[in-house]
């Protein structure tokens, strides 16, 4: 699976990431996953024209002291559909500039 780490958190930042995550994104049903949802404009070729599948989003765990980020935008829908796929450069940017974003504002910089 390709995906960003980012291991060795302290305690202290996991907790600052799980609040700043639990107000800006979708909780998923298992404790720890969260779900980032894809602007419409950043939907690749293959998406497009699957709005029943929709939304297209990306999966982000966070455990006690790490944070995974897969790189595989899923949809809400149906688990096997064509319209899943690995990330264009557009939707791994809009990922990292919200990780980017997140570490920046809760002041995580290891």
């Amino acid at each position: 699976m390709r995906q960003f780490l980012l291991d060795d958190l302290s305690a202290e930042e996991s907790a600052n990431l799980e609040t700043y995550m639990k107000k800006a994104l979708k909780e998923g049903a298992m404790e720890g996953l969260f779900w980032l949802q894809l602007p419409g404009d950043l939907l690749a070729e293959k998406q497009q024209g699957h709005e029943e599948c929709g939304p297209f989003m990306f999966g982000i765990e966070l455990n006690r002291n790490k944070l995974i980020a897969e790189f595989l935008v899923r949809n809400q829908a149906n688990l096997h559909c064509s319209c899943i796929g690995y990330a264009t450069k557009m939707q791994r940017d809009f990922l990292l500039d919200f990780i980017d974003t997140m570490l920046a504002e809760e002041k995580i910089y290891s």
